[in-house]
């Protein structure tokens, strides 16, 4: 369940692209050459202007165009002439229209003029055909020039809007990062405000009675060690409960904490949904409180969670999120310290991961038998 391992929307929709349009692609590689290959050596050239487009592609949808743009540019503008004035064929401006379509919205400045440096480029090679083949003009101004600019001014035209999209799918996800960094840093100040309300009270009143003991030691003995009794008293038990609260043993309460896991997704843009089989039982109250808010902050940190459903009964919790990794359990220290202190209360605490999901259940059977026989 790592940030790491659980791939982006962004990465989603570029994988769906690769598998939808690859195998079109190819195809219209294939009648492309087809179409205007004479020979086996004019059909191995005009293949390389298809190879550098489909290389691009598969590049893009990595999210790693730049690294090959240049030379599947280079390639696929040196197969064009070729296919215009040695093959006569108007079908291998596709190489470059759509490596250049894809290539262009990604620029970070001077993206008109590149886009019209493109559309320019097929066109004058287009033109510059005609002007060899001063025969039907009219054809071949449609087969070289005509068809080649206005499917390439059709594809850019339909990419500057692609690249928009995939860039508020970027900001989407960016704020949904931020809104699951500031959840977790609501729960530690929750927990700072915690560990305030049980030390901040407890050390003002041993600062008192230490004053009070120092100024009754010669004076009243028996009362000044009344006064260091009370303060051992205080120290211990505020030990005492910091422990617990750092195990996170300290009492919760399940609907407070199902009101608040509830918040934390929402905020962080997680979709959660809540079944309840039953209503949970006073014994189990506290623990599974513990299991709920141990998990929520577990997928708040490690997860790239969209949905998380909880499921409650008499004496069980269900936490089921996705975004889980395909990769050993991770270690997490919170839920094994959990898992003892459920196992010492005679119950069970499993956690599971299967097919991109993590699953925390926390469980008591035996309890759950002993209060049906008291029935």
């Amino acid at each position: 369940m790592s940030d790491v391992d659980a791939e982006p929307a962004q990465g989603q929709l570029r994988r769906l692209n690769r598998v939808m349009f690859i195998p079109l692609f190819v195809v219209s590689g294939v009648v492309v050459v087809s179409t205007d290959a004479r020979s086996w050596w004019q059909a191995i050239i005009l293949s390389t202007s298809v190879v550098a487009a489909l290389v691009a592609f598969v590049r893009w949808t990595s999210g790693e165009l730049f690294r090959v743009a240049l030379p599947c540019l280079l390639v696929a503008a040196a197969v064009w002439p070729f296919s215009v004035f040695v093959v006569d064929g108007g079908s291998a401006f596709f190489g470059l229209s759509f490596a250049g379509s894809l290539v262009v919205p990604q620029l970070s400045r001077h993206r008109a003029w590149a886009a019209l440096a493109l559309v320019g480029y097929i066109a004058a090679i287009g033109a510059a055909g005609v002007l060899m083949s001063p025969d039907d003009v009219s054809g071949h101004l449609l087969k070289f020039v005509y068809v080649p600019t206005g499917i390439t001014v059709i594809v850019l035209g339909l990419m500057f809007p692609n690249k928009k999209f995939y860039d508020v799918v970027a900001e989407l996800e960016e704020a949904r990062e931020r809104e699951a960094e500031l959840a977790v840093i609501r729960e530690r100040v929750r927990f700072a405000g915690d560990l305030h309300d049980i030390q901040g009270h407890t050390l003002h009143v041993v600062k008192l009675k230490a004053a009070l003991a120092r100024k009754l030691v010669d004076i009243d003995t028996e009362r000044a060690k009344q006064e260091l009794g009370e303060i051992h008293e205080l120290v211990a038990d505020t030990i005492t409960q910091t422990k617990e609260l750092a195990y996170a043993q300290r009492r919760l309460n399940l609907s407070a904490e199902l009101e608040n896991a509830r918040n934390l997704f929402e905020a962080a843009g997680i979709h959660v949904r809540i079944n309840r089989e039953g209503d949970v039982a006073a014994g189990a109250n506290e623990l599974l409180g513990q299991v709920l808010r141990e998990t929520t902050t577990n997928i708040l940190r490690h997860a790239q969670a969209t949905r998380v459903r909880i499921t409650l009964a008499e004496w069980s919790i269900t936490i089921v999120n996705d975004g889980a990794q395909q990769a050993p359990l991770p270690e997490l220290r919170g839920l094994a310290a959990l898992e003892q202190r459920v196992a010492a209360e005679g119950g069970e605490l499993t956690v599971e991961q299967d097919d991109g999901q993590f699953v925390t259940a926390a469980a008591f059977p035996h309890r759950r038998t002993e209060a049906l026989e008291k029935r």
